[in-house]
């Protein structure tokens, strides 16, 4: 299954079956960023990394610090979906796929300088071009 990404009307269909969520920490201006996997009608983090740590980004006991980024498996369980925050006060999520990445925002034109972010997995047959 295909993943969905969506702000209000706007859906666009990600034709991937894992990808990584990226972003910068508003404060400590270090990147974070999450490996997933599309499994049926759920997402699955399957690998963390922090590039260091400070105010509320401190890494899990279990993190290993590898070519400057600490490294580690989050404990959650499978997620029917992911929301994020789009704001012009903090940075930009992005989505990369096969080492690629770009502003979730470029997938969805026309989004408002404030909205909330949906990520799910979605059936082929969902609305929204194929990316």
């Amino acid at each position: 299954m295909p993943l969905c990404l969506s702000a209000g009307a706007a859906v666009t269909v990600v034709a991937v079956n894992a990808f990584t969520l990226a972003w910068m920490h508003s404060i400590e201006k270090t990147r974070w960023e999450e490996d997933w996997r599309v499994e049926g009608p759920l997402l699955r983090v399957v690998a963390a990394r922090i590039q260091g740590s400070g105010a509320g980004m401190e890494p899990p006991a279990d993190a290993l610090l590898r070519d400057g980024s600490w490294h580690y498996r989050p404990s959650l369980p499978p997620l029917p979906q992911v929301l994020l925050s789009h704001s012009p006060y903090a940075g930009s999520y992005e989505l990369c796929v096969d080492g690629r990445c770009q502003p979730i925002a470029d997938y969805l034109p026309g989004l408002a300088r404030q909205a909330t972010l949906r990520l799910t997995a979605c059936a082929n047959e969902a609305a929204g071009a194929p990316r």
